[in-house]
């Protein structure tokens, strides 16, 4: 999901008039809402009249952060490509309407695809219950088996690019970073989501009227960081995730649910323990970044330093894996 960097609710008026072409024969925006929850591009719900007096909503990506305005054709063709991709697989995912990656129609690179209906949950309440529906969730991804495969994944961290927060186990930390410094260890390639998170997983929460209060999925966004890799690499991205959600025993869990569900893991304890720091150390010295969209969905407790104390506590515990 993503933040707002415009006014709230507002389309600028270039992106307004691509989206309008994109329309039925007399449909039209009758509404507009800012999406909360991400870090790397505006996104908004845009409710759409119809003829019929029904509604319909769809979602308008658009990348303003100079970074990601770079590389917008890149990603934004790889998520529309992978959008097309999952249809008739079985995964939630949006479906692709139609995509600006090089900003020809609008003010910014965009790309406007279907809405799906849920809500993301980051409260601590009910982990216990979410944690094995996001582990079967992820199995069910890495069961994909796309015509051609998506990029090789690319690492977010090196072993020189690592900074401890001040609050860090020095020697634990210089631990960790020698771990990462090795090669990387052999893999069964597998098709990765490689940003699976709960901030990207939507639930049916509370249910329709009519239907039994029981949990479920109902979809997984952001597809512009989809790769091939180990599976244990998406596993330790939402590990870390929960760890800094929930507490750092909620990575250790995930893991595990994960090979509850089916999923299969790499063979050696050493092996797993490299991706899951790989993973872990790429949040340092991002923790501020990672820990303001919680806040705003709520976590208000979640402030950088409870974020980096969690951190390090993962970190620490992960290393006392090794005996």
């Amino acid at each position: 999901m993503v933040i707002d960097h415009g006014e709230a609710g507002t389309v600028r008026p270039l992106a307004l008039a691509w989206v309008g072409r994109q329309l039925g024969h007399g449909e039209r925006i009758v509404r507009t809402e800012v999406l909360h929850g991400g870090i790397t591009a505006e996104m908004r719900r845009l409710t759409i009249g119809t003829r019929e007096g029904a509604d319909r909503d769809l979602v308008l990506r658009t990348f303003v952060d100079p970074y990601f305005v770079e590389h917008a054709e890149e990603l934004l063709n790889r998520e529309a490509d992978v959008l097309t991709r999952l249809a008739g697989t079985g995964v939630p995912a949006p479906g692709p309407v139609a995509a600006d990656p090089t900003a020809t129609h609008c003010e910014y690179p965009s790309l406007l695809m279907t809405h799906l209906a849920g809500c993301t949950v980051l409260d601590d309440e009910g982990v216990e219950a979410r944690v094995p529906l996001l582990a079967r969730q992820l199995v069910a991804i890495h069961a994909v088996r796309p015509a051609e495969r998506p990029q090789e994944y690319k690492a977010w961290t090196t072993a020189d690019a690592v900074v401890p927060p001040d609050c860090a186990d020095a020697a634990a930390w210089a631990a960790a970073t020698q771990v990462i410094r090795e090669p990387a260890p052999p893999y069964e390639g597998r098709f990765l989501h490689r940003d699976f998170h709960p901030g990207n997983v939507l639930f049916d929460v509370p249910p329709p009227p009519g239907r039994p209060a029981s949990l479920r999925i109902t979809g997984v966004v952001d597809w512009v960081q989809t790769s091939w890799g180990p599976a244990d690499l998406d596993v330790a991205h939402c590990s870390t995730n929960l760890a800094l959600l929930h507490g750092p025993a909620w990575g250790a869990r995930f893991a595990e649910a994960y090979e509850e569900a089916g999923g299969v893991l790499a063979a050696t304890p050493g092996e797993r323990l490299y991706w899951r720091l790989l993973d872990a150390l790429a949040f340092a010295p991002g923790a501020q970044s990672a820990a303001r969209p919680w806040r705003e969905a709520g976590r208000t407790e979640l402030t950088t330093r409870a974020v980096e104390k969690r951190l390090d506590a993962y970190v620490t515990a992960l290393m006392d894996t090794l005996g």
